[in-house]
């Protein structure tokens, strides 16, 4: 059997869940079958049974207005990407960017197609603030190919009935839920502490730790709200580069130029590090902290419970699969706004996430219990052999 997996992110170019995601299980099934990545970018290699081909947007794109840009420069990828498919099987697409490549696969092909939501654009209104008017015609995009694929694969319980509620016309029982995963072996406890002391963190002093993009969805600046209700002396370990927009990278500016006038150790580190790094950060984290307002799995709360660290996150979307509330961690309740997808009452929603950070802070032991936890449940329910396992089962079922 024959996959061709189609992507915006793949590595070297990585900057969210999903394309960790797709890193990682391109790698697991092309231990048991062939597996074709295309994906945005210049990569090209061939090792074993993995292949990657990047793919550029058209040149003549270069030049557009405004910043449904994005947009029309994914359909074009898209287009590139399936001019040449060569025995393949099925056809597996990841987020809207890569969503109409598997949908003219089909149709040109004649094959099979898969796709999993890691997020579903309606669910993401504050996109319009990224994509212009560009979020209609990713919204189409999204739409199209997710009522024509034979199987649609939902990260979470949460996020399958998000999909069966927002896209009434896609039939039950082709919406199967199949979990992210995690690297046990890579993501483990370290010793190791020079990225502490190398980005300006105090190893000895209790940190709370976020990583993740400056975007609405990973509500980073609602965890800067929540500082000003912790003590003064708190330490706050900020990962966040990548900002979505202009206006949100000079908001979330603004607010940590704020908060360190009364909280002097928050450590804003405005890059996406390596991963060595980030699992130093996650292993000497007192508590992890994952203030999203949406989220249909949560991967990052998994690479924290992987490396022993208790974790504070909302309770939205497929975090409350992940999350054991009161066992591996604590649930902040989160109400969202109908129109606009933020918090309903932000302050409430900071003071929580505070309290809860302050809780774990103040205590050492019930935090280290949870962090134990947590990689037990990893270990138990998230590995990606069992993923990739479940993933070529429906794959040969569409076969059939």
């Amino acid at each position: 059997m024959k996959v061709a997996l189609f992507t915006r992110e793949y590595p070297p170019y990585i900057y969210g869940g999903a394309g960790v995601h797709v890193d990682y299980l391109a790698r697991e099934l092309a231990k048991s079958i062939a597996v074709e990545v295309h994906c945005f970018g210049d990569q090209r290699q061939h090792a074993g049974h993995l292949e990657v081909i990047g793919h550029q947007a058209w040149s003549e794109l270069e030049d557009s207005a405004g910043k449904f840009r994005a947009a029309l420069e994914a359909l074009s990828v898209n287009l590139s990407s399936i001019r040449k498919l060569e025995q393949v099987d099925v056809v597996h697409t990841h987020t809207w960017y890569a969503a109409m490549a598997g949908y003219w696969a089909k149709k040109l092909y004649g094959v099979p197609q898969v796709l999993t939501t890691h997020s579903l654009e309606p669910l993401r209104a504050w996109k319009a603030e990224q994509l212009g008017s560009g979020y209609v015609m990713s919204s189409w995009m999204e739409r199209t190919a997710i009522e024509a694929a034979e199987a649609v694969i939902a990260v979470s319980s949460e996020t399958r009935a998000d999909i069966l509620r927002v896209y009434p016309a896609v039939r039950p029982e082709r919406v199967h839920v199949i979990y992210n995963g995690i690297d046990l072996a890579e993501y483990r406890p370290t010793s190791e502490q020079s990225a502490l002391t190398a980005y300006g963190v105090e190893p000895d002093r209790p940190y709370i730790l976020f990583v993740g993009r400056i975007t609405r969805q990973k509500g980073v600046t609602h965890l800067v709200d929540a500082i000003r209700y912790l003590p003064a002396d708190t330490q706050v370990v900020l990962c966040a580069g990548a900002p979505d927009t202009p206006e949100i990278a000079a908001e979330m500016r603004a607010k940590v130029e704020a908060v360190r006038q009364t909280h002097t150790r928050v450590v804003w580190i405005e890059k996406m590090l390596s991963k060595p790094e980030v699992i130093q950060l996650y292993t000497h984290a007192a508590v992890f902290c994952c203030p999203s307002v949406y989220e249909p799995f949560g991967i990052i709360n998994l690479e924290a419970m992987a490396c022993h660290t208790a974790v504070v996150a909302s309770a939205t979307g497929g975090i409350k699969e992940v999350v054991v509330d009161g066992g591996t961690g604590y649930l902040v309740p989160f109400a969202a706004d109908a129109k606009t997808g933020m918090p309903a009452d932000p302050d409430r929603f900071a003071r929580d996430l505070a309290a809860r950070c302050a809780e774990l802070l103040g205590n050492p032991a019930r935090a280290k219990q949870m962090g134990e936890a947590g990689r037990r449940r990893v270990e138990e329910h998230f590995s990606w052999s069992a993923i990739a396992a479940q993933t070529i089962e429906l794959y040969r079922g569409l076969k059939a």
